[in-house]
């Protein structure tokens, strides 16, 4: 059981600076926490052993212990608004594209006293037909329904209206196309025998949810919304059933979404200007009922993108308080370090990095944590809700305590590889929240037989290689990459990656390739790298946007008209259809992926090359890596091999090559023009990792893996070994600061 959960307010940090770390304890009086640098994360007993060091830095504690609840689910909020009463008419309306109709009462529009609760909402009813609800004075409440339940992914045209003169509640739905046989138009109206209300000033107007007693909301909306409107008076018959004709008399808030849509504000048009904001990001950038496909970029015709797609399982922040705020020593030395939590057998590591201070290094080598990477994959339910991973990977799926956990609390939030509670897509994944999976000593269920590692702690076996060989090294994060551009890794000789730096920005990768043409040397060591296009938010903190757009290895597409970024703007997808392969910056591109077995590489003639004799120096070969905690080899899980139609360089050596392949390896979507038998493991070509190496301009160079389980060889033998050996030669020849020779 996971009784202790924490996450910080930044990724890395300076030394001199402070992370705050944000706890939640389940039952728990007290806890200790210690700083510690994470050295070696993999707990197997037949790979190098668990190691961490423990940082001589007094916390005080034990801390005590309390819980701090996740409000999950997306809702706009607007306050301030002006005082209504039950001695004038009103109406609320909105269109609608419901998605969950039936699951519970999801709340539309909502206009709430917040000292008396008085109010009223238009909403879903547990039904999912729409109704209409006002609550007097006293807290006795009156409504009424349609009694006619919406289709999912239907727009409708959704009103509600009180009626001072007979004292009447009315409700209407009106389905925007009209479909024979299916009869979803409904209007009911019933009078009132409650009380009155007066709501006093500073309303609160809540879209999408409506405010509760022990969460701030409650009863969220699953669907899309758009142009939601309060009016001081009732509609006209023909308003009520044609979107956009209602004129602004009276009108106290009309919110226009295709507004601002980059941002996190909503905007009331109206002369009285109550704008909003979104709590918990609900999708935008969205088509909305105008939408016919003439335009797919939402800034190209920004009408067309006036919804927001709400869900009651979207989170951002979790806003948690600090429990306990962490003062780097100015000594301390660049790193992966964690805040370790303990209580009892209970325990929790929340990592950061500790980078150079800006403008400066400490080390000639720099280790890029893919930390955009980590959060695509938070506390995703591979192992627990995506029934086909035992087929993938050829074995029963052991459940661990943290797969337990998240099916039991789904709060935590969503991976770019699972879907909402309505079937959509996950277009936001935040790291100001809880990542269960970004510890150390954690086990996922991708990583191969052996270790069975993934992302975070299968880059520690780098960490632990660096660290055998007694290397200095910076840590740097892909956010540093994204907010300072290519002076962050200006002047290091070396630069590694990590095992899996699957997701990039557009400011990630023109950082490293400017590195590159200055003459930098950079380690790729892993596979299927730069693959997916993502984008960071321009004002919020700690949150990527990915949408997988036209093809690629994905859990769901992006709906027709969606594959422009809210954040950005920018096209989505592979970088390889953004006209940037991988190729092209690492010779390489993702061609394969299984999950049972590794293999080892055999070497080529090309290995023998005179531009390549320092790599295989004291290597008998042909066979290099036929072991390894990652499958049982060292080329595996997934796999990158040359392309020259996507750019691979034409002075590129392939210097190995793998085979022996089972047939869970499957040929990746994209390169799959025409599905047909033949193309597993054992049968087809393509499906192999290849080793590469070439020169850039200005003396440098890039050495490319092609392999996700290449660094879990590192440690076999105690490090004595081909896999060891090679990327040792590498990084001793990048270190060198002789220019590569133009031959």
């Amino acid at each position: 059981m996971t009784r202790i959960l924490a996450y910080t307010n930044q990724i890395s940090s300076a030394p001199g600076g402070s992370i705050q770390v944000k706890v939640s304890c389940d039952g728990l009086d007290h806890y200790d926490a210690r700083l510690i640098r994470v050295i070696q994360g993999d707990v197997n007993p037949s790979g190098p052993g668990y190691r961490e060091e423990v940082v001589d830095l007094e916390f005080g504690g034990p801390f005590s212990g309390r819980f701090q609840p996740i409000h999950a689910g997306s809702y706009g909020i607007a306050e301030g608004a002006p005082p209504l009463n039950m001695g004038k008419s009103f109406s609320m309306q909105a269109l609608i594209w419901p998605t969950l109709p039936g699951h519970g009462p999801q709340t539309i529009l909502s206009y709430e006293d917040p000292d008396s609760s008085a109010g009223f909402r238009l909403y879903l009813d547990t039904a999912g037909t729409l109704a209409f609800q006002v609550t007097d004075s006293q807290g006795d409440s009156d409504s009424i329904s349609t009694g006619s339940t919406l289709f999912a992914q239907r727009w409708y045209l959704a009103s509600g209206e009180f009626d001072v003169k007979s004292r009447t509640l009315t409700v209407i739905q009106v389905p925007l196309v009209s479909t024979p046989n299916v009869h979803d138009r409904a209007k009911d109206s019933k009078d009132v025998t409650i009380g009155t209300f007066e709501a006093k000033p500073d309303a609160v107007i809540m879209i999408a949810a409506k405010s509760g007693s022990v969460h701030p909301a409650v009863e969220h909306f699953n669907g899309r919304i758009e142009a939601p409107k309060l009016f001081a008076r009732l509609l006209d018959d023909y308003e009520k059933v044609n979107p956009g004709t209602a004129k602004s008399r009276d009108l106290i808030a009309a919110w226009d979404f295709s507004v601002d849509i980059s941002t996190d504000r909503i905007s009331d048009v109206s002369d009285n200007q109550l704008d909003g904001r979104l709590v918990n990001l609900p999708a935008r950038g969205v088509t909305g009922h105008l939408w016919n496909g003439d335009e797919h970029c939402w800034k190209k015709n920004f009408d067309h993108y006036a919804a927001i797609h709400f869900h009651d399982d979207d989170l951002y922040d979790c806003e948690w308080e600090t429990d306990i705020e962490v003062k780097l020593p100015d000594n301390l030395k660049s790193g992966v370090y964690a805040v370790h939590l303990q209580s009892g057998s209970e325990e929790y590591y929340t990592p950061f990095a500790v980078r150079p201070p800006r403008g400066t290094r400490s080390a000639p080598v720099a280790f890029i944590l893919p930390t955009a990477s980590y959060m695509a994959y938070a506390n995703n339910r591979i192992g627990i809700d995506v029934p086909e991973t035992e087929i993938v990977t050829g074995r029963l799926v052991q459940i661990n305590p943290i797969d337990l956990f998240m099916q039991t609390h789904p709060e935590i939030g969503l991976s770019f590889y699972d879907v909402h509670n309505d079937g959509s897509g996950v277009y936001y994944s935040s790291r100001l929240r809880p990542i269960v999976q970004m510890q150390p000593k954690q086990i996922g269920h991708l990583g191969g037989v052996g270790s069975n590692l993934w992302q975070f702690n299968a880059d520690t076996h780098i960490l632990g290689w660096l660290e055998q060989l007694e290397q200095p090294f910076d840590v740097i994060t892909d956010e540093d990459l994204e907010n300072e551009g290519d002076q962050v890794l200006d002047g290091y000789k070396a630069v590694i990656t990590g095992t899996h730096p699957e997701y990039y920005s557009v400011g990630m990768l023109d950082s490293l390739q400017s590195y590159l043409n200055a003459g930098g040397r950079l380690m790729y060591l892993g596979g299927n790298g730069f693959y997916w296009r993502v984008s960071f938010h321009p004002t919020l903190p700690g949150v990527i946007e990915c949408r997988k757009s036209e093809d690629g290895i994905r859990v769901y597409p992006p709906p027709p008209g969606e594959f422009y970024a809210s954040f950005t703007g920018e096209y989505t997808g592979l970088w390889r259809r953004n006209g940037r392969a991988p190729n092209e910056l690492v010779g390489i591109g993702m061609v394969s992926q299984g999950f049972d077995c590794s293999s080892p590489f055999i070497l080529t003639e090309a290995s023998r090359d005179p531009r390549a004799s320092f790599i295989f120096k004291g290597v008998e070969g042909p066979v290099v890596g036929d072991y390894g905690l990652s499958g049982g080899g060292a080329a595996g899980l997934e796999l990158d091999a040359t392309n020259h139609a996507w750019g691979t360089p034409p002075n590129t050596l392939v210097l190995a090559t793998s085979e022996r392949h089972s047939d869970l390896y499957l040929m990746t979507p994209e390169d799959m023009d025409d599905p047909a038998p033949g193309l597993g493991g054992t049968e087809a070509e393509i499906i192999r990792a290849e080793m590469v190496f070439f020169e850039t301009p200005k003396g440098g160079a890039v050495f490319s893996t092609g392999s996700i389980a290449w660094c879990g060889s590192l440690s076999h033998a105690n490090y004595s070994n081909d896999v060891a050996r090679i990327t040792g030669n590498v990084l001793k020849r990048f270190l060198d600061p002789t220019p590569f020779p133009v031959m």
